[in-house]
């Protein structure tokens, strides 16, 4: 099995050391068991749903959420030319990502992590709890984990080895292939159907932090931290075309015009402009 990590470049693979914690003779997950977690996560996330339509409205978007995800990473895997076994731990990656998300909004309300729980840790809870990932190897466990615990810190830890940080990445920028998808159709929907849950209970003034600006001007991701107002939200999401790791993501946000999406519901104004044009400027060099 031919191991793809992360090379010096974007969108580079190499094959990593045998330093790795690989098991070569190991028992490898297949696609019964990629149907199998597949089974279980209709059916754990089938019981979130209530007679409330709102709570409702908000579960089934993160099943869908979760669906597409599991489509986004099957898009890069195949540009980046992942082998069989690596395409069905993506998948398993992708699908469990939010797992924790049913139980954070049926108990706290909200998906903000700042006033619940962090929902990559709550998710690593419930596979534990349910014990779905049973049927893996220790090694496979272990890759499957750690992508799930890393998908939503604000920076990866360095010290990480290449395998797990390659997959580290990979479920990161499906996630925000996604993610840009659903606020940017929030957002053109936003007059008719609002959804405080979305938007981080953030209120929606035309003002913006300088601190979230400096961030963009920077090539940083902008801080959770610094958000004030819902066109800080607009602007860390904006802002986290600077943790995009390949090049097939770049290609996308270029091709499906995220970022312009995303400008064209901000407050117009000159700063704003001339930080929009740093991105542009970015994704424009990154995706060549």
């Amino acid at each position: 099995m031919l191991l793809a990590v992360r090379g010096q470049h974007r969108g580079a693979l190499r094959t990593p050391a045998l330093s790795l914690r690989i098991i070569w003779d190991c028992a490898f997950m297949n696609t019964k068991d990629l149907a199998y977690f597949k089974a279980w996560f209709s059916k754990y996330v089938g019981a979130y749903y209530t007679d409330d339509p709102a709570h409702n409205c908000n579960i089934r978007l993160k099943e869908e959420h979760t669906t597409r995800v599991c489509k986004e990473i099957v898009m890069l895997g195949k540009a980046l030319r992942l082998s069989a076994d690596d395409m069905l731990l993506a998948q398993t990656m992708a699908l469990f990502h939010d797992i924790g998300r049913f139980q954070q909004y049926t108990t706290y309300g909200t998906f903000k992590d700042s006033i619940s729980e962090n929902h990559a840790k709550l998710g690593l809870k419930v596979l534990t709890k349910h014990k779905v990932l049973s049927v893996c190897s220790d090694v496979e466990q272990m890759l499957i984990t750690k992508a799930i615990g890393y998908h939503n810190v604000r920076a990866l830890p360095e010290d990480e080895d290449d395998r797990c940080l390659f997959f580290a990445r990979l479920l990161r920028d499906a996630d925000k292939l996604d993610i840009w998808r659903v606020v940017i159709d929030y957002y053109d929907h936003r007059d008719k159907t609002p959804n405080s849950t979305i938007e981080l209970d953030l209120p929606n003034t035309s003002t913006y932090s300088p601190a979230i600006l400096n961030a963009l001007r920077q090539h940083r991701t902008a801080d959770l931290k610094d958000m004030i107002t819902l066109n800080d939200f607009k602007l860390l999401q904006i802002s986290w075309i600077y943790d995009v790791n390949f090049n097939p993501t770049f290609r996308a946000v270029h091709e499906r015009q995220y970022m312009e999406k995303i400008a064209a519901t901000l407050p117009q104004t000159r700063e704003i402009s001339e930080v929009l044009a740093v991105v542009q400027a970015y994704l424009k060099e990154q995706k060549s």
